[in-house]
Parts: C-alpha cells; sequence; structure tokens
C-alpha cells in the first residue's frame, strides 16, 4: 500500500540547513545580504529534500516584482504574424529581466478567459493580448479591475486601452490599389472573421481603393467567415465557382492567402494569368512560391517589442493617458499580380 508523500516545507528546509526559515526566505528571494557558504547549505538542503517553492506566494513577498512575469495571449499561433510579434515581446523581455507566459486560445473566448483566469491565478504583473474581438468583456474586466493591459494587432471598441497594431487600412488600400493600376477591375477579397476590429479596417481599405479609382464594389464577392486555412480553401472555391469570376483576390492574412493558394493550385489555374493573388501578411516562403507573392508586409517583431514597452510604462504608470500606436505596413510587389 502506498503511503502519501510528505511535502517539504520551509521548516524542513531550515532543520536540514542548520539556519532560521527567515534565512531560508532570503536566500530564495536572491538577498545579497546571505554568505555564500549558508546560500550554499540552504541551496543543498532544497535538493535534498525535495522542497518546491510556491512561485506565486515567492512574487508577492518580493520587493522588487515590476517586469517580472508578463501575460501574453494570442488568438492563432500557427499564424506567422504572431509567431513575429512573440519573438520582439519576448526578446525585449528577456533583456530587461521579465518572463513571458503564452496562452494560445485559438480565437476561442472561452479558451480565452481560462487562460486569463490562470494568469491572474499567477499574479502576473501584466497582459499583452490580442483580443478575441472588438467587444471582449473579458480584457475589458481586466483593465477596470486596474490591471495593466496592452492590446496587440486589434483594440477594443467600447475601452480606451494601449494598442499597438498595423495600419491595416493603408496596407489593404495600397494592395487593392495596385491591382486596379494593373488592370484589375473585379478584385475579390477573403476577409477575416467579420468580429475582429482588424477585418473591419482591412475591408475599410479594400472600399477606399475602389471608390478612390471610381470602381464599383461588388459586396457578393467580398466574403469572410473565419481567418484560417480551412476558411481560405472554401471561400476561394466559392469565387472560383463564379460564371463572373474575380480576376484577381486580395487575402486579409497569410493562412488565408494558403487557403487560396491551395486552391487555385488543386484547380491548375495559372497565376497570375488566370487568377491573381495579393496577401495581407509577407512571410519568408512569399519569395519561394512560382511565381513569388505579392504581399503586405507586416512588421510583427516591432509591433511586439513596442507594445512590451508601453506594457513596462503602464506598470510604471498606470494613470497615463492610453497610447495608439500604429505601425506603417509595405507593400512587397513580386509577380502575383498579373496583367502590365
Amino acid at each position: 500500500m502506498k503511503t502519501a508523500k510528505t511535502v517539504a516545507s520551509l521548516k524542513t528546509v531550515a532543520s536540514l540547513a542548520g539556519v532560521s526559515i527567515a534565512t531560508v526566505s532570503r536566500v530564495l528571494n536572491g538577498d545579497p545580504v546571505v554568505k555564500d557558504e549558508t546560500r550554499l547549505a540552504v541551496q543543498r538542503a532544497i535538493k535534498t529534500s525535495g522542497y518546491h517553492p510556491n512561485r506565486v506566494a515567492q512574487r508577492l513577498r518580493s520587493t522588487n516584482r515590476s517586469k517580472k512575469l508578463i501575460g501574453l495571449l494570442i488568438p492563432d499561433i500557427q499564424n506567422p504574424f504572431y509567431v513575429d510579434v512573440i519573438r520582439g515581446i519576448e526578446e525585449y523581455a528577456y533583456a530587461n529581466g521579465s518572463a513571458v507566459v503564452i496562452g494560445n486560445f485559438s480565437q476561442d473566448p472561452k479558451r480565452e478567459k481560462l487562460y486569463i483566469d490562470i494568469l491572474r491565478s499567477e499574479s502576473v504583473d501584466g497582459f499583452i493580448v490580442a483580443p478575441s474581438h472588438g467587444k471582449d468583456q473579458d480584457v475589458e474586466e481586466l483593465i477596470n479591475d486596474g490591471h495593466a493591459v496592452v492590446c496587440i494587432d486589434r483594440g477594443l471598441s467600447n475601452l480606451n486601452v494601449d494598442v499597438v497594431k498595423s495600419d491595416n487600412e493603408k496596407g489593404a488600400f495600397n494592395a487593392v490599389a495596385h491591382l486596379i493600376k494593373l488592370g484589375h477591375k473585379r478584385i475579390a477579397h477573403i476577409t477575416g472573421d467579420p468580429a475582429i476590429p482588424t477585418t473591419q479596417e482591412r475591408i475599410a481599405g479594400y472600399i477606399a481603393a475602389h471608390k478612390h479609382y471610381g470602381i464599383r464594389v461588388d459586396q457578393k464577392i467580398i466574403k469572410g467567415k473565419e481567418s484560417n486555412f480551412i476558411s481560405g480553401v472554401e471561400i476561394t472555391k466559392q469565387l472560383l465557382a463564379l460564371p463572373d469570376r474575380p480576376t484577381a483576390i486580395f487575402t486579409a492574412n497569410n493562412l488565408l492567402t494558403l487557403g487560396a493558394l491551395e486552391t487555385i493550385l488543386q484547380q491548375e489555374l495559372k497565376i497570375p494569368e488566370e487568377i491573381a493573388i495579393v496577401g495581407f501578411d509577407d512571410v519568408y516562403w512569399a519569395t519561394s512560391l512560382n511565381p513569388p507573392l505579392t504581399a503586405v508586409r507586416q512588421h510583427g517583431f516591432e509591433i511586439g517589442q513596442r507594445a512590451i514597452e508601453l506594457l513596462y510604462q503602464r506598470i510604471q504608470q498606470p494613470d497615463r493617458l492610453p497610447a495608439n500606436v500604429i505601425v506603417k505596413t509595405e507593400l512587397m510587389i513580386r509577380r502575383s499580380c498579373g496583367f502590365k
């Protein structure tokens, strides 16, 4: 019959090391006043006893908690854009003595709430979040409860909050304008999730480019469901089945672009002769395609670094006015667009 395993305590460690409980706490908190031989004795006792310190309690006792643990919530870790954002945040955090805990909620509000609750229980010093939609009550609650929060890629429609994002409308305008200048007049737009503010901004840029060049907007070829590969496949099939199918497609993110390219390849259509394509999000493999993909480049790494800089400022100055940082995009022109 198995017996319950005894959990080692601070008292156990103190007894093994021959010191007081207060001295063990000083060692755990990295107090430089503790002598080297005492520190080594405590460390040996910790290893021998199998003691595991309560990380939350330890952080709460610490007198220097600023910028120690950052919670990062992203909607889709498969999206290369968010990988770049994570790199920017993590690199800056590490250089400044912080650690980042990442939660990937897969655009699922219930999963997002779960991660928020977990990070709250870990007493993180601040949150960087890409909200699941424009009226994200769980993120709003974090802010209203006094937590330091910075939003990335998208903001909140009901609350003024620190935001770092790309110039989505201008980026979309430039992509569609490029197609129009090449002679395309029937340009479809495969959008992301309509509930996401980023989606709405890119649709606005698409429409603005049409109006600027005097081209009628056909709402039937603006289609969106979710911001993923499968949605890109399904919507491209619908567009290519139209009797007056578009001559070009503008996709709202790189996963949608992959779905569109997969469908075009399956139907053995030539790019750009039979269908042109421009994607929002430039990725490292864009130049390896045949033909190379024209795409709107976002600067995810910079967005991540700007976001964590703002978060540090928010932690130190909780009452400062919210900042709205817009990072410029670039249109990387390659050979997937056609005509001229």
